[in-house]
């Protein structure tokens, strides 16, 4: 597997919307070309921490830094991921992906749709593509771009189970031919444990657990992925009395 990603280095992260703390002085280290999934239930703060990632939105105190440099608030070499694929009905899907590519390189752009499968559908609309389809585009669209960092913000969440299924083996090839580094929200502890390295429970505004999956790839739904998947659906739902200390540990 190459390694054509980037660190992420975040201190001390706080975010509050009005008089409610979303995240709070969250620390956090992702080492360049790794894939992380959070995970948590909704209002956690994992797809503000996302967010925060991007430059979409601003902290309230602490930094992020990317590749050892303070996020600068656009930076080109993130690119984003969101659940619905936000392409824009009146050009086509060549025409969407080219607007990924800081040169407009039509030839970068036919490349990124190769990639996803979508060879032939150049000049086809946004309308008449399935779900499936135009999260792909959507993918294509980011990867025109050679991102170093690729952010993920439940992408596959809309999807039908083959399709999803489809969508997962396709992210995670593409992840080790190209070696970017991944951060992958998630509510799928399932998609979590079969997709990242690391995966991290957001609770409170806190890291909650920080698990290293050891499984190694291609990955099988056997009894070790069961025992990984049950360990932190079992913390999510506190179903079973845990320290509040960060966890971090594997088989």
């Amino acid at each position: 597997m190459v390694n054509n990603g980037v660190g992420i280095d975040i201190k001390n992260l706080s975010k509050s919307f009005g008089p409610v703390p979303v995240l709070k002085s969250l620390d956090l280290q992702i080492q360049p070309g790794e894939f992380v999934a959070l995970v948590g239930k909704s209002g956690c703060g994992k797809s503000t921490l996302l967010r925060l990632i991007s430059g979409l939105d601003s902290p309230d105190h602490g930094s992020v830094e990317i590749d050892n440099s303070k996020r600068q608030k656009i930076n080109p070499e993130v690119r984003y991921l969101f659940q619905e694929a936000r392409l824009l009905p009146w050009k086509t899907v060549l025409e969407n992906v080219v607007l990924g590519s800081p040169m407009r390189d039509v030839n970068k752009a036919k490349q990124a749709l190769q990639e996803v499968d979508l060879k032939g559908r150049e000049d086809e609309w946004p309308a008449v593509l399935s779900g499936g389809q135009k999260q792909r585009t959507s993918l294509a669209r980011a990867l025109v771009g050679n991102p170093k960092v690729l952010l993920l913000d439940e992408p596959l969440g809309a999807l039908d189970a083959l399709t999803r299924i489809n969508m997962q083996a396709l992210i995670e090839k593409l992840w080790i031919e190209q070696g970017f580094t991944v951060v992958l929200v998630t509510h799928d502890v399932s998609e979590a444990v079969y997709l990242a390295n690391r995966v991290i429970l957001i609770e409170d505004g806190n890291i909650a657990l920080d698990k290293l999956i050891t499984l190694a790839r291609p990955r099988a739904r056997d009894s070790s992925f069961a025992y990984f998947e049950k360990h932190i659906l079992d913390r999510v739902m506190k179903n079973k009395m845990t320290d509040p200390v960060v966890e971090s540990f594997s088989i």
